[in-house]
């Protein structure tokens, strides 16, 4: 069967990067008679300067996108409708604040390395736009470990060192400089990128296209 790897560049304080991966499952799923995937998730941070304290994301994100808070609010609706077409929990997608996720970034690597990042990632999603919690706090992430089945206090040591941290800040930097200035975006094969949280349609179509190439 054809190999597929896929390199997800997201963040976990991205909406569209959670919608745009359960689009991209129900690709992959589609096409799972005919291909097989890898796939690994890369940092992107949409507030790295967020303190813990964070902004409350209404008037964050007017303020950033220079529209009203309305507007806003009706923009993240509809983004929860169609999250709930997906089976994402968003319900307190309004509610949240502006956060730093570096420490999520460092754990997602170590959970790669136990065979658990897709799953800790979705966990992740889930805290920050299900229940509005702040995933820069080192509880949080935690009771995330813990639901995907990981070892706490490994994943505490690792928040308490600086591991990871060169390896999240260089993912970031190369990205960048390859070009990728909005999320998600799926590099495919290290050579094909699709930008944006695609339909599933649209994403068999180009997978298929790609697998052809290869």
């Amino acid at each position: 069967m054809t190999q597929v790897h896929i390199d997800i560049v997201s963040d976990i304080a991205c909406p569209w990067c959670a919608i745009g991966y359960k689009r991209l499952e129900k690709a992959m799923q589609e096409l799972g008679d005919e291909l097989e995937f890898d796939i690994q998730w890369r940092a992107f941070e949409l507030n790295p300067d967020s303190t813990n304290d964070g902004e409350a994301i209404l008037p964050a994100l007017a303020r950033k996108y220079g529209r009203s808070e309305d507007e806003m609010r009706a923009n993240q609706a509809q983004m929860m409708d169609i999250a709930s077409g997906l089976g994402l929990n968003f319900e307190k997608l309004q509610q949240r604040h502006t956060r730093n996720t570096f420490d999520a970034h460092r754990l997602l690597k170590w959970a790669a390395e136990q065979g658990k990042q897709t799953e800790l990632k979705l966990a992740f999603f889930e805290a920050y736009f299900g229940r509005a919690e702040n995933i820069s706090n080192t509880e949080v992430l935690l009771a995330a470990v813990e639901q995907v089945g990981l070892d706490t206090d490994a994943a505490k040591a690792v928040l308490a060192s600086n591991r990871y941290a060169d390896d999240v800040r260089g993912e970031e930097l190369r990205y960048q400089q390859a070009g990728v200035s909005s999320v998600p975006a799926y590099i495919i094969n290290e050579k094909y990128l699709i930008s944006g949280a695609q339909e599933p349609e649209t994403l068999v179509e180009a997978l298929r296209e790609i697998a052809a190439e290869n």
